[in-house]
């Protein structure tokens, strides 16, 4: 038969500590430091729907320029959606509200769904798979973290 034994040296007494910086740092600053350097296509917007970081990647996909040129502008201003028709018409206001990263900020849910831009002129419509989360920052959602993946057809 098998034999355990356990030997306890001394109660464990948690000591008092000053928090880490880490600690006061909300998921969306974490979150806009990552995507800022991340190679994967992807970006992050506030509460308000503006931009907060994009990644080089992602800033070229969506045809936003510099990312540092995209940083503060409004997300479905600062994009050229279009809808899914074959014309390709330019999407209106109510919506480009339903994109994911603007319907997962709204919902507080998780958002995934196909968007439809043009990156440039005289470019081809080019079709993206987005998936977005909502960031939570002080038990509020803060802005909501989105991955891009284009569409091959």
């Amino acid at each position: 038969m098998a034999h355990v034994e356990l030997s306890l040296s001394g109660a464990f007494v948690p000591q008092a500590r000053t928090p880490s910086e880490a600690e006061f740092i909300t998921s969306v600053e974490r979150w806009t430091m990552t995507v800022a350097a991340a190679d994967e296509p992807c970006l992050v917007i506030d509460v308000e729907g503006s931009i907060v970081a994009v990644s080089p990647s992602g800033s070229e996909l969506l045809g936003l320029g510099k990312p540092a040129d995209a940083v503060g502008r409004r997300l479905n201003t600062a994009l050229r959606l279009i809808d899914f028709t074959a014309g390709g018409g330019r999407l209106e206001e109510p919506e480009a509200e339903n994109i994911p990263p603007l319907l997962a900020l709204r919902s507080e849910r998780l958002a995934r769904g196909l968007i439809r831009v043009v990156p440039g002129d005289g470019e081809a419509p080019l079709t993206l798979d987005a998936i977005s989360t909502p960031l939570v920052a002080g038990g509020r959602v803060g802005g909501t973290l989105t991955f891009l993946s284009p569409v091959r057809y």
